[in-house]
């Protein structure tokens, strides 16, 4: 300690007697920021004109540099002439003994005066921060993850079942793991998780809050898929029934708004011919129509015969509905009939 002393005083009486081969003023608030064993050395920029950006380089020096280099001071790797106000020294700073820092700037070719560090750090004054943890439920367990622990940390872990915290248990999580298994909990019952990182006896962090869920069977792992399935096929029936029901209900409405009168008895013997001609042959056909009552015989013969044999024998463009009504026979052909007899 007094030899740490001791180049702190020379140090400041080299800087006294070169106070004049310097022209920039050294930088000003050194500060180190360390949280979760990440350190951080931050500084104020320079305020001097500079026609080129103004760089700064960061040293450290140690146990190790006091007693085994002479007290010398060693360059930081990330941290050798750069413009930004800011070093991460967490890989230099690897142990747990003390460490003076200091910075300086540099405007071309002129270097600024060393600022230091006001204390020497020692990574034991980090700050633990609450981890940040997940929990979810496992087959007949518990799975629990942490993310950004810091190195060289341990978490512990505390598990309880619901409404009886004093029987609670206790579990070590390393950095390297980052995570944790708890099986053999019984099925259907809540439990509770906390979290609290830890390092060395003294320093640690604030506990999580508590964490719950229920725990699950070997069979919970196909029910939440399988309710989706089911619940897919349920909606898929109801709509097929649905537009089965529209399909098949709108004939039935049709034919119950327009719903076709029986023909009268009278009317049973109609025929619906149906012919194509063409119009030279309609209007030869209008002039020579003759209705004639004749007997049922020869009416017939001649309807059903000669008139549709005449409508086969000619073919033409247009398209001809003709009704043909047979007729009883009347009275006078009947008695005439009676009298030739």
């Amino acid at each position: 300690m007094r030899l740490r002393r001791t180049v702190s005083l020379l140090q400041m009486l080299i800087v006294v007697l070169l106070d004049g081969v310097w022209t920039l003023s050294a930088p000003d608030a050194v500060s180190m920021d360390s949280t979760d064993m990440r350190h951080t050395l931050r500084w104020r920029p320079l305020q001097a004109s500079c026609n080129t950006s103004i760089l700064y380089s960061v040293q450290f020096q140690g146990e190790f540099e006091l007693t085994v280099l002479n007290g010398s001071w060693v360059d930081a790797p990330e941290c050798h002439l750069i413009q930004h106000t800011h070093c991460d020294l967490t890989l230099d700073l690897g142990s747990d003994s003390d460490y003076s820092v200091h910075v300086r700037g540099r405007c071309g070719s002129q270097p600024s005066a060393w600022a230091e560090l006001r204390q020497p750090f020692n990574r034991r004054d980090t700050v633990l921060t609450v981890p940040e943890m997940k929990v979810s439920a496992a087959v007949h367990g518990l799975h629990v993850v942490f993310q950004k622990l810091p190195l060289t940390a341990v978490v512990m872990v505390t598990v309880w079942k619901t409404g009886d915290e004093l029987q609670a248990q206790v579990y070590s999580v390393s950095a390297e793991e980052a995570e944790l298994e708890v099986d053999a909990l019984q099925e259907g019952v809540r439990y509770c998780v906390r979290a609290q990182t830890v390092m060395g006896t003294q320093l640690q962090s604030s506990s999580t809050d508590a964490q719950c869920v229920s725990i699950t069977g070997p069979d919970a792992a196909w029910r939440s898929p399988t309710t989706a399935t089911v619940t897919v096929i349920i909606m898929a029936g109801l709509l097929f029934a649905v537009f089965w029901s529209i399909v098949h209900w709108r004939p039935n409405v049709c034919h119950t708004c327009f719903h076709k009168e029986p023909l009268p008895d009278s009317l049973q013997d109609v025929w619906d011919v149906r012919h194509r001609m063409s119009r030279q042959q309609l209007e030869v056909w209008e002039r020579t129509c003759v209705v004639q009552s004749i007997d049922p015989e020869h009416q017939a013969s001649k309807t059903g015969t000669g008139f549709v044999s005449l409508l086969e024998e000619h073919s033409g463009d247009l398209l001809l509905t003709v009704d043909v009504v047979v007729f009883p026979p009347s009275k006078t052909s009947g008695h005439a009939a009676g009298k030739e007899m």
